[in-house]
């Protein structure tokens, strides 16, 4: 779809809209405003009209991991029974999950915009300030779905100067740490004993030291893998907490309200001589400099266990459930245990919500953009047929009420077997693995913000302890920036923290002359950032 201007908008909305904000409350402004009400009152009436008659034929997503069917996991049944509901086409343009931000950069760099995608919480704080992002507060405000929204604070804390840029499904969720029970059996550690960082530490070197995986081989396995060592989006330490700590090596607040850059802190000193120290006595897999999510993943339950580690710290609620069953697959002892934080972690992260975002085009109608919120955040939460595609998937591929019998990791000692009465919602096997069964779609059920008017819910087992652990485990995470100068060189910061963490962590080399590198590289640049979110 040609969009109007966009690159134009891009460049020089960043501008308006920030010192838009800063005047705000400025005489000029309410005279500006008062001395074209009338004109105003007649282009929103003009843009109602249009609304009305404005015809979508089709609606570009672009998207994540977070759409688990995927092309090879009932994609195709997804799309289509969404165009049957919805009576437009979907092209659905799915990224790889781990270079998600990239990938956006580049799409965005070469003029290519999506109607509509979803974006992290700090990707949205980035580009809501552009005016790329269509404004949705009035079409959020009056949506059919406010009548069933169970957490609706959810979304209005989303909201920057009173204005919302992005629709939040769902709560943010986060992170927990798992340890393999057998292999805390093997070197005689009790995981209710692991209560402060010099337990948690000595655990992983017992996993690497010892022969937990029971090959007859000392020290061809590790503590802990995780999908590197920072992440490049919020809640960036949420794979390696017990690390990182106090720490929070980003642009955030302090309790006055005042932005600084938390990566220039001791408490980051700290946790990079402490990733330094495990890197060095292999208490940490050294693949997780590079590792992305995947190859962290199934690195963790492969079933060759030697080479693998005993602790990943991944995603609560249906992935406790997941990787459980990922274990079963490959024939490893299934057996996890959550660990609750460690004193000096006090608590898990809870991630600020990702969202879907409409692009503007920018031709100052919002018929279009009106109707893309009608046809795909409004069904999204429809209570029955589309938010189901969106939280189970397809009927009769992903889900289904119909009678039926099935049965997993059939002649082996992990059989399970499943019978369904005919009306009894259930989940089925996945399309790309008949030994597991479909757990969710792009919307975990325990956290959706509005509820579903038929009834059907599949919460249960270890996908619903896990929410209840981490719901009882967590904080949320701070606050994520949004200025003009952070959207445009947060890639850049990024590069120079990992060039930081090469030096200090992989290469063993010096703390604070990695950091003078660091402000040297962008120091004037984050000194540009805080003071556009200090003014």
């Amino acid at each position: 779809m040609k969009k109007k201007a966009l690159s134009l908008l891009l460049t020089s909305a960043m501008v308006v809209s920030l010192a838009a904000c800063g005047s705000s409350e400025s005489a000029s402004t309410t005279d500006s405003a008062s001395s074209n009400s009338d004109a105003t009152a007649t282009t929103e009436a003009s843009a109602e009209a249009t609304t009305e008659e404005y015809q979508l034929d089709k609606i570009t997503m672009v998207v994540n991991g977070t759409l688990t069917a995927t092309e090879d996991n009932g994609q195709a049944e997804f799309k289509k029974q969404w165009e049957d509901a919805v009576g437009i086409e979907l092209d659905i343009q799915q990224l790889d999950h781990s270079g998600y931000t990239d990938a956006v950069g580049r799409l965005f760099a070469g003029g290519d915009y999506p109607d509509v995608m979803v974006m992290s919480a700090d990707m949205y704080a980035q580009y809501a300030p552009t005016g790329l992002l269509w404004d949705m507060t009035d079409a959020y405000a009056n949506a059919d779905f406010q009548s069933r929204m169970t957490a609706p604070e959810i979304n209005e804390g989303l909201k920057i100067n009173g204005k919302l840029y992005g629709f939040a499904p769902a709560y943010g969720n986060g992170c927990v740490t798992y340890v393999k029970k057998a292999w805390l059996d093997a070197v005689g550690i009790d995981a209710s004993t692991i209560k402060t960082y010099d337990d948690y530490y000595n655990m992983l070197l017992a996993f690497h030291n010892g022969d937990p995986d029971g090959n007859g081989v000392d020290g061809d396995t590790y503590g802990v893998i995780a999908a590197g060592y920072l992440g490049n989006e919020a809640p960036y330490i949420n794979y390696l907490p017990e690390f990182w700590q106090d720490a929070y090596p980003a642009i955030l607040q302090d309790e006055n309200g005042v932005w600084y850059d938390g990566f220039q802190t001791e408490e980051t000193k700290a946790a990079l001589l402490r990733l330094q120290q495990a890197a060095a006595d292999g208490a940490i897999d050294p693949e997780t400099f590079t590792a992305s999510t995947k190859i962290a993943r199934e690195k963790w339950f492969s079933n060759e266990q030697s080479g693998s580690s005993g602790v990943f710290t991944y995603w609560a609620g249906s992935w406790y459930q997941t990787l459980t069953d990922n274990l079963v697959k490959n024939g490893v002892n299934e057996e996890l245990v959550e660990l609750e934080p460690i004193a000096e972690v006090g608590a898990y992260i809870n991630r600020e919500a990702p969202v879907w975002v409409i692009i503007d085009d920018g031709d100052g109608d919002n018929a279009r953009e009106q109707a893309i919120f009608d046809k795909f955040i409004e069904t999204m939460m429809d209570g029955d047929t589309v938010q189901m595609l969106w939280t189970y998937g397809a009927e009769g591929v992903h889900w289904s009420t119909e009678a039926e019998e099935f049965t997993i990791n059939a002649g082996t000692d992990k059989e399970k077997a499943y019978s369904y009465a005919d009306g009894e919602f259930h989940l089925k096997q996945s399309p790309n693995d008949p030994n597991s069964v479909w757990k969710k779609n792009a919307m975990d059920p325990a956290l959706v913000v509005c509820s579903l008017t038929n009834g059907y819910s599949s919460v249960e087992g270890l996908a619903a302890e896990g929410n209840k652990f981490f719901t009882a485990n967590c904080k949320d995470a701070p606050k994520s920036p949004a200025s003009e100068t952070y959207t445009n060189e947060s890639g850049n910061i990024y590069d120079a923290k990992m060039a930081v963490i090469s030096s200090v962590v992989v290469d063993g080399g010096d703390v604070d002359a990695a950091m003078e590198t660091y402000v040297n590289t962008v120091g004037a640049t984050v000194d540009q950032i805080l003071a556009e979110l200090n003014q």
